[in-house]
């Protein structure tokens, strides 16, 4: 098989999307609860009641919904969010005022690397900030102040892939720690916030709002939140920009340069989803996540992959290689060749690639029947794999040939 050389994860992901047993993206392909069939059933409604209502209106009362579903009610003084049509064009929306004012950032690793991508191609100078140094609450501020020597620290909260959140109450002072050395050393704090919705009605983690804490500390920041990783919308989502009041009036010139406004029609079906989520406590994205998360951690159990506890369970989960023999993107290539699709970990590593050939990231948002099927194939050609494994052996190229056939 030809091996295609890939730049980055999304170009893994685009091709993971040919895939039946595509693991790749983090993105919702679970089908509708049954309350959210009874939305799709009124899309013609929501559509004809989209083309009577002020722009102005749908806009407040999304914005006011998500925010109060998700207790951060702090974003909300004063309500001047800005909405995108993706979180990667908030993204964009940030590195043009970082290149703007010539500023250096200190990006987390791992991440997803798209992040890492919209800066580079940017120019924005970049550093590494690894995860581990915001893990001790008691060392976070002189990490930070040993290692960040730019303008601006970069973070994901909760991490992709990893799932680690100072969301959690008991992380408040971890976060506290973090906005105080911003806020002492002037530097700008920017947050992707994107993976922040599955925290929610989660039993072992209490939320508090981050955005008083923010407010209050009169820090410069600017945090994003989005819809696409959470509800099953087949990818029509919002994006929200919120950045401090002393950053708003430039971040505002930017934006008005690119966005006029989102679709009137999404903010409406959106709402609708969001408060039906509301209403039965999450209850349908956490019980398949609980499921797929308990499915994975079960059929690899004792098996050359290790299931990382995330401290937060977001929609993937993070898979240590155990086997020193084998690489990220050996596997990776053995399981496509296999007809299924996961990303190796060294993308994530955007800054060391090879610490990153230790893990595999799988997502887990797919319907159960799905899942489960894909996760057994894997588990059979991990059976199969030789003790060398440095090549699939000559029963593992047959068994694969059956699955792609």
């Amino acid at each position: 098989m030809n091996q295609i050389k890939f730049e980055d994860l999304t170009q893994h992901e685009v091709q993971a999307l040919k895939h039946k047993y595509n693991f790749a993206d983090a993105h919702t392909h679970q089908s509708q609860s049954i309350s959210q069939l009874e939305i799709v059933k009124r899309l013609p409604e929501l559509w004809l009641e989209s083309e009577k209502i002020k722009q102005e209106v749908l806009n407040t009362r999304f914005i006011e919904t998500f925010y109060k579903v998700r207790k951060i009610e702090s974003a909300l003084m004063p309500n001047n969010i800005m909405l995108h049509y993706a979180a990667s064009i908030a993204t964009i929306q940030v590195a043009n005022f970082l290149l703007k004012k010539r500023l250096t950032v200190s990006l987390l690793e791992p991440c997803f690397d798209n992040l890492y991508e919209i800066l580079m191609h940017m120019e924005i100078p970049l550093s590494p900030l690894k995860e581990e140094l915001l893990h001790e609450e008691d060392k976070i501020y002189e990490n930070l102040k040993n290692h960040v020597k730019t303008d601006a620290i970069f973070i994901i909260d909760p991490n992709n892939p990893t799932g680690f959140t100072l969301l959690d109450k008991k992380n408040k002072q971890s976060f506290e720690n973090l906005v105080r050395f911003c806020k002492d050393y002037d530097k700008i704090l920017i947050i992707d916030y994107c993976f922040a919705n599955f925290l929610m009605n989660d039993e072992e983690i209490e939320l508090y709002d981050t955005y008083k804490i923010l407010r209050e500390s009169g820090v410069k920041y600017m945090a994003i939140e989005d819809t696409g990783k959470t509800w099953p919308i087949q990818d029509a989502k919002i994006a929200m920009l919120k950045v401090s009041d002393n950053l708003y009036d430039e971040m505002y010139s930017i934006y008005t340069a690119y966005i006029l406004n989102v679709s009137p029609f999404i903010l409406n079906f959106l709402t609708e989803y969001i408060k039906d989520s509301q209403r039965y406590q999450f209850t349908s994205t956490k019980n398949l996540l609980n499921t797929n998360r308990k499915i994975i951690e079960e059929i690899f159990d004792n098996s050359i992959l290790k299931i990382q506890k995330p401290k937060g369970k977001v929609s993937v989960a993070w898979c240590e290689i155990m086997e020193p023999n084998l690489t990220a993107t050996e596997l990776q290539r053995i399981l496509c060749t296999g007809g299924i699709y996961v990303l190796p970990g060294s993308y994530f590593f955007w800054y060391n690639p090879a610490q990153g050939e230790r893990y595999i990231r799988i997502a887990l948002a797919r319907n159960t029947d799905n899942f489960l099927e894909g996760m057994s194939l894997i588990r059979q050609i991990l059976n199969q794999l030789d003790t060398t494994l440095s090549l699939p052996s000559l029963a593992i190229e047959t068994e694969l040939s059956l699955i792609r056939n």
